[in-house]
């Protein structure tokens, strides 16, 4: 009889010892039984890196584009670039200075030769003359002291390119080349910024080289007549067919185009010699003299 206690007492222990492995209830204060390593979810704690998007290069600290290169101011700190030209004065190669003021443009180009600069701005000074010299890169490199000389006097200086090339022939980057080197020479030279005045070498332009030049802050004036003092004697050129020419285009706003290198052939400076006689016969008409801002403001 005892023995068949002892072992139904047996028995009672290890069910209830089963029934506790089997998790049906926790005692209290015990911790729960941790579920098998293979069955464990886990969650990864969140990460503060960036991780890139699928087929995203890694980032670079290259720049993903190279600025343009411009060209060095020198000992100037003057840009050859100005805003680009807008509104009534764009689009256009100007001929004459809108007005009704019996006003007169004198200009000079120079890109052959300085002959002639000596001469022409002892008239001008004596006079007491405003005018416009349009350069051009060449000529402020071959030509430096002449080219201080036109700035230190006080006169107004425009563009005329490097090289005085035919631009409508020429692709935009080197029209526009043409343009900005030949500021950036003037002004590395003389200290003076020639925009926005510009000067089309040969008078050769058409839309694409005016809107080049509007673009790079340039208003492009051309000329109401051309003395063509420049032309020499074989050009059947006097002083007095340089004056009856200006004389015969007299008008209100007159751009009156002249040139400061004698001729290559013959060494006549016809513009020069006929300088004193075109501001007194210009005069005794009524008018007086202005400089091209005169049309830029």
């Amino acid at each position: 009889m005892r023995t068949t206690l002892i072992a139904l007492l047996a028995v009672a222990g290890a069910a209830i010892a089963g029934l506790t492995a089997c998790g049906s209830t926790p005692a209290p204060g015990a911790q729960p039984a941790s579920p098998p390593p293979s069955t464990r979810t886990v969650i990864p704690a969140p990460s503060t890196a960036t991780t890139p998007a699928p087929n995203t290069p890694a980032p670079s600290t290259r720049p993903t584009s190279v600025p343009p290169v411009r060209p060095s101011p020198g000992p100037s700190t003057i840009s050859p670039e100005s805003p680009g030209i807008t509104g009534w004065l764009a689009g256009k190669d100007w001929t004459y200075i809108p007005t009704t003021r019996r006003v007169v443009a004198l200009t000079f180009d120079a890109g052959a030769n300085a002959d002639a600069v000596p001469s022409i701005l002892a008239t001008l000074r004596r006079e007491g003359v405003p005018a416009t010299f349009f350069l051009t890169g060449n000529f402020v490199r071959d030509f430096p002291a002449a080219a201080r000389s036109i700035a230190a006097a006080g006169f107004r200086i425009g563009d005329h390119t490097i090289t005085h090339r035919y631009l409508t022939q020429l692709s935009d980057t080197t029209v526009r080349h043409e343009i900005l080197g030949g500021a950036q020479q003037i002004i590395s030279v003389t200290g003076k910024n020639p925009a926005p005045l510009f000067r089309f070498p040969n008078g050769d332009a058409d839309a694409r080289t005016i809107a080049i030049a509007n673009r790079a802050g340039y208003v492009p004036v051309r000329w109401t007549v051309d003395t063509l003092g420049w032309k020499g004697t074989a050009g059947h050129i006097s002083a007095s067919v340089v004056l009856s020419r200006v004389l015969a285009a007299a008008s209100p706003g007159e751009i009156v185009l002249m040139h400061v290198g004698s001729n290559p052939d013959d060494h006549t400076t016809f513009d020069a010699d006929a300088l004193p006689q075109v501001i007194s016969g210009l005069r005794a008409r009524g008018y007086s003299f202005v400089t091209l801002d005169a049309l830029t403001g």
